[in-house]
């Protein structure tokens, strides 16, 4: 049976993006939830309660040879992620351990206990090679349950300890709590931070990303960064036609007044699951708009929901896609973004001494 328990009545669904729980697409069955008129006691649904579970990872870093990514390494030290945005491309990745990407995704929360000494034990590997690892290519790694389990900044640690270079990319205030290792690391050229602000506008941010950080505490945290010396790049992604798109220009902008000097966007990528749940969310929240927004969507990935063409994913193609294109780059180009790129300098890198060995005099 599938795991289908989409919650019903006024109150349940309170800060959660996704609108429903399907079935993920491993399961023999599929279930649909439907309203037979009934409602619950009092008028309210039973609360969606976030539950967290502890995933016995065999290793940390993932790797990948993607032309589309600027990275090759990567820690995601959390699968699933509470911040709930409608959006997110990891969405399908919760059908791998037979939970829907819809509810499920955002109140099914893994996460990698071990992450630590697991990555302690690659780096040390007399094999390894140093290349700069990404931290939260996938879901968040400053996600609510950071707070309480601090394995992101366990990672961090391990990582400033065998000054091992580091990128890191989130939507979350918490990123300012490790200011300490990321200030000492970027000082050294090991470290650098990708914000990533979707809108300015916060009843849009509420409705899209309800557990995620308010817009101005996203620019607050650029400036703490910077002041700090942790160099920041401010991600506009995804850019969603006439939704949020029309603030390309005025997040980048504000993004620089914080501090940000290097930038990037992505265009919405609707894979798999993530099509049908963006668009329930859609009719739910924007059914003035809800037609037109997949129109142009639709027209700039060669009339499908998604496109997963190498060079064309993320940016898509077409009339449409080229303006956003256009825009992005003479905005950067005004605001003086992406003048320069910083580049992390694996050379540093160095195993510490264990224990009984004999440390390194020269």
């Amino acid at each position: 049976m599938g795991q289908q328990s989409q919650a019903q009545g006024k109150d349940a669904l309170h800060g959660r993006g996704a609108r429903t729980n399907r079935d993920c697409r491993y399961e023999a069955r599929q279930h649909e939830a439907y309203d037979d008129g009934w409602d619950w006691r009092d008028g309210e649904a039973p609360k969606l309660d976030t539950v967290i579970k502890h995933e016995a990872a065999k290793t940390i870093i993932s790797r990948n040879n993607s032309p589309d990514i600027s990275f090759d390494q990567s820690i995601n030290t959390y699968r699933g992620c509470e911040h709930g945005c409608i959006y997110c491309y990891a969405r399908p990745n919760h059908a791998y351990v037979g939970l829907s990407p819809g509810l499920d995704f955002e109140s099914r929360i893994f996460v990698k206990s071990d992450a630590a000494a697991l990555l302690e034990k690659e780096l040390s590997h007399p094999g390894y090679r140093p290349r700069t690892i990404v931290l939260g290519g996938v879901t968040d790694i400053y996600q609510p349950a950071e707070r309480g389990y601090g394995v992101t900044r366990a990672v961090l640690q391990v990582l400033q300890k065998f000054h091992h270079p580091v990128g890191m990319i989130t939507k979350s205030a918490l990123v300012a709590r490790d200011i300490d290792i990321l200030a000492e690391m970027a000082e050294h050229r090991l470290a650098k931070v990708a914000i990533s602000v979707t809108t300015l506008d916060r009843k849009l941010a509420r409705v899209m990303e309800p557990r995620a950080a308010a817009p101005h505490k996203r620019l607050d945290t650029i400036r703490l960064l910077t002041s700090a010396g942790v160099p920041v790049t401010v991600m506009t992604a995804p850019i969603i036609p006439a939704l949020n798109e029309s603030e390309l220009e005025r997040i980048l902008a504000a993004a620089h007044e914080a501090g940000a000097r290097e930038a990037g966007y992505v265009l919405l990528r609707l894979p798999l699951e993530i099509s049908d749940l963006f668009q329930e969310w859609l009719a739910t929240h924007f059914p003035d708009r809800a037609a037109h927004v997949m129109s142009v969507l639709r027209q700039m990935r060669g009339g499908k929901d998604y496109d997963s063409t190498w060079g064309e994913r993320q940016t898509g193609r077409g009339p449409f896609a080229e303006m956003i294109a256009l825009r992005f780059h003479r905005a950067c180009a005004r605001l003086g973004l992406n003048t320069a790129r910083l580049e992390l300098d694996a050379s540093q890198f160095r195993r510490p001494p264990r224990a009984g060995e004999q440390m390194v005099l020269f």
